[in-house]
């Protein structure tokens, strides 16, 4: 279509996105797929993003993710190939704040439509920065920056319920950017609206009764999801999957582990699984999967969103002792 269209006030445009080969019938992995289809061409940043815009668009939308099957989303960085191909889109959908090559490059774009998932809902601070209790001696008169202390959340579509909120946001964005087909976009936000909440119901049912209710993960991903189920999340690293513990966070954890009857510690597809490992070896417990959703490959237990949620869920009951 590559049309321009009215400027939407008021709505950023979000989502982030790696799309999944033969997951996303009218997705594209393809970066030169971008603009210039008689579709409405949405540019997501990576896997969760560019579902929503499938989901919500149907046969009326050409969605071209920026991060690549198979590739962590964090560390993406906008070639300028990218760039070109964002001026010839109808819309963006990304979330800020989770990529920050991304956020510069569609800050910088002249496009009219730039939906940006965290407006769309409400982000929260999950305590996500680990702090190297080694050395805190050391540098006990550096304390950290307010930013560093509070930064957000950015994995909100973990949660069935926020993801929804995510969905109606880009829903009422679509209607406005693309009218003409605005009461298939209603439908399908509201299909898929339905979808998310009956994934919530399951969630809240298999996990409302369990042996322990403490979970460990390889990086701090799923602080939304814990929170909505009554669940507590100890993570190795922070939000950022690449940074290494510190020796006294690891010993923290095996402490843990014995006083809350951990029996799992969960790594994810697109990251190493060496520090999960470790862990799981020196205090003597399982290792399974738990997926972060930010990309669908061949390793992933799932075809799509759902697929891969359900998965999630089956591990979790494991781990927890469903009961």
């Amino acid at each position: 279509m590559n049309v321009r269209r009215p400027h939407i006030s008021g709505i950023a445009l979000a989502a982030v996105t790696a799309v999944g080969i033969g997951t996303l019938t009218a997705c594209s992995s393809d970066s030169s797929a971008a603009g210039n289809t008689d579709k409405f061409d949405v540019v997501a940043s990576f896997y969760p993003m560019a579902f929503l815009a499938e989901q919500i668009g149907g046969g009326h939308v050409k969605v071209t993710s920026l991060t690549e099957p198979g590739q962590e989303p964090h560390d993406l960085e906008i070639s300028a190939r990218q760039r070109a191909q964002l001026e010839d889109s109808d819309a963006a959908l990304y979330l800020k704040g989770l990529q920050p090559s991304v956020d510069e490059a569609i800050g910088q774009s002249g496009l009219d439509t730039k939906i940006d998932a965290a407006t769309l809902t409400e982000l929260e601070d999950h305590g996500a920065v680990e702090h190297d209790h080694e050395g805190e001696e050391a540098h006990s008169e550096e304390s950290p920056s307010e930013e560093e202390e509070h930064a957000l959340d950015p994995h909100v579509w973990l949660d069935p319920v926020k993801y929804a909120e995510i969905a109606k946001g880009v829903g009422a964005a679509f209607e406005k950017a693309d009218p003409d087909h605005a009461a298939d976009y209603k439908k399908n936000t509201e299909a898929l609206v339905k979808r998310l909440g009956a994934l919530n119901t399951e969630f809240a049912n298999g996990l409302k009764d369990t042996r322990s209710k403490v979970f460990f993960t390889n990086h701090s991903a799923f602080g939304y999801l814990a929170e909505r189920y009554g669940l507590t999340q100890e993570a190795i690293t922070g939000v950022d999957p690449d940074s290494e513990p510190s020796p006294a966070r690891m010993k923290e954890l095996q402490q843990e582990a014995k006083a809350d009857g951990v029996t799992t510690v969960f790594y994810e597809t697109l990251v190493s699984d060496k520090t999960a490992k470790t862990l799981a070896d020196d205090a003597g417990l399982k290792t399974d999967v738990l997926d972060p959703l930010e990309g669908i490959t061949d390793k992933s237990k799932g075809d799509d969103y759902f697929g891969v949620m359900e998965a999630n869920l089956a591990a979790l009951k494991t781990a927890l002792g469903a009961k």
